[in-house]
């Protein structure tokens, strides 16, 4: 009796091992994916300005690309009155680069006297009384 209960747990475990490897192996992650092919670089071109004087809104962007270089310029009005014009180029192997100009003089408000300060009213917060049950 004692041989044939060793052969058996044998066997379960032997066939514990099959299904442990055959799901070992369904469960492998496969290949990360990998292009087949480089995509080509693609030149492109784009600008928009908004100018509204009433609003003293005024800012823009333009920018042009071979596919490998990037050259482009934005400027904006700043809150101090200045107008700020950043040009840049870059590319893969210097990276990006800018200049930064601004125009004008900042102008900042006046300054006013001190604040202004109110002393209390003569009144005091009186709250009515609560309701009593009997």
């Amino acid at each position: 009796m004692e041989g044939g209960g060793c052969k058996r747990e044998k066997a379960e475990v032997s066939t514990l091992l099959v299904v442990m490897a055959v799901t070992a192996a369904i469960a492998k992650p496969s290949d990360p994916y990998k292009p087949v092919h480089k995509q080509e670089a693609i030149p492109y071109q784009f600008a928009y300005g908004v100018k509204d004087e009433y609003a003293g809104t005024d800012f823009g962007h333009s920018e042009n690309s071979d596919g490998s270089n990037v050259k482009g310029s934005y400027n904006v009005q700043l809150p101090d009155g200045r107008k700020q014009t950043v040009e840049y180029v870059a590319d893969h192997h210097k990276g990006y680069q800018a200049h930064v100009d601004y125009k004008g003089k900042a102008q900042y408000p006046q300054a006013y006297g001190p604040a202004v300060t109110f002393k209390p009213s003569g009144g005091s917060y009186d709250p009515k009384p609560r309701p009593s049950y009997h």
